[in-house]
């Protein structure tokens, strides 16, 4: 499942007229970012929510052919990042799946990211794999991280005050055993990560590369001199 349905508040102004998963670092779509590299990863079908401009979203993809795209539609509600998969989850599929972000770019390392998760994801143990960045070597990214990971790969989310060294990539592979008992309606998907990880079934696997956060317009030139530069 891709997430695509956001408003892209912080990339304003060029949101102002376009979505976000539209718009273009290094000559592509975010959205095609993602799709190829799934398709690369042997995805068949990809689910995408739409709602900000969710004609332009519709149009755009109608000229792909891998994956096979389905749409969830949330024109008339966005769900957030929780909402959005509990509403397609009957087009998903009763099985674990990847999930990712529209707007997440990572420049690969010496195995694709998406193979990784793949192998390493255990349904027996884990409701959730995230890929996760370090937080000081990652481009654009100033937070004060996310989670901190266990030697043995279980996470822990960060503390109000604490500073730890992973940020979520924003990409995972995700058990529909993670959304049992979800709350109705629009709900952030963080409430069922917290769940998680104080169960211990929530999982980091730390990104082999470069991770970019395209948050804001001025983090496209940034994000396109890394991807020149390691093409180079």
């Amino acid at each position: 499942m891709v997430l695509a349905a956001g408003i892209g508040q912080r990339m304003r102004p060029i949101t102002d007229s376009i979505p976000k998963p539209l718009v273009r670092v290094g000559g592509r779509a975010l959205i095609d970012h993602v799709l190829d590299r799934l398709a690369a990863a042997g995805v068949e079908q990809a689910v995408v929510n739409i709602h900000h401009f969710a004609d332009q979203v519709e149009r755009h993809l109608a000229g792909r052919r891998e994956p096979k795209i389905v749409i969830s539609d949330e024109r008339a509600r966005l769900l957030d990042t929780g909402g959005g998969v509990v509403k397609a989850l009957d087009l998903v599929g009763a099985v674990p799946f990847f999930h990712i972000n529209c707007d997440t770019v990572w420049i690969e390392g010496v195995r694709p990211n998406l193979d990784r998760l793949a192998t390493v994801f255990d349904p027996a143990a884990m409701d959730g794999l995230l890929l996760l960045a370090p937080t000081t070597t990652s481009i654009g990214y100033e937070g004060r991280g996310d989670f901190a990971l266990a030697t043995d790969g279980r996470l822990r989310r960060r503390a109000e005050r604490e500073i730890v060294p992973f940020v979520y990539a924003g990409a995972a592979i995700l058990s529909p055993a993670l959304f049992a008992d979800a709350p109705n309606g629009a709900f952030s998907l963080t409430v069922l990560f917290d769940r998680a990880a104080r169960a211990g079934r929530l999982f980091g696997l730390r990104l082999e590369g470069v991770w970019m956060h395209i948050g804001t317009p001025g983090a496209i030139q940034e994000a396109e001199a890394a991807i020149v530069a390691s093409a180079a």
